[in-house]
């Protein structure tokens, strides 16, 4: 697992409970590909433990990617350095993408 570099939010909403955790930078995370999506893992080694993992099919990952570029022409990065780490991630995973 990788150290997180910067946070992550997760929240569940059942109808009778509610749960919320937060992965700042003494958490860590793993994604990896996996048959037919993406699987990614957060991890908080202090206490109180936290860990969660949540599977994305590869129609619905791409979904979320689509659906969410759409919403940047509302609501834009205007933080240079997000922006960039986002540009040069994306462009990894296009070549990756573009292998196979």
């Amino acid at each position: 697992m990788k150290p997180i570099k910067d946070k992550a939010e997760v929240s569940i909403d059942f109808p009778d409970k509610f749960y919320i955790g937060s992965f700042t930078r003494q958490s860590k995370f793993e994604a990896r590909s996996e048959d037919d999506g993406l699987l990614i893992k957060l991890k908080n080694d202090s206490e109180p433990e936290r860990a969660v993992a949540i599977h994305l099919h590869h129609h619905l990952l791409a979904d979320i990617l689509s659906e969410w570029a759409e919403s940047l022409a509302d609501d834009p990065i205007h933080d240079n350095d997000h922006r960039k780490t986002l540009i040069g991630a994306l462009k990894k995973l296009q070549k990756e993408i573009a292998k196979r």
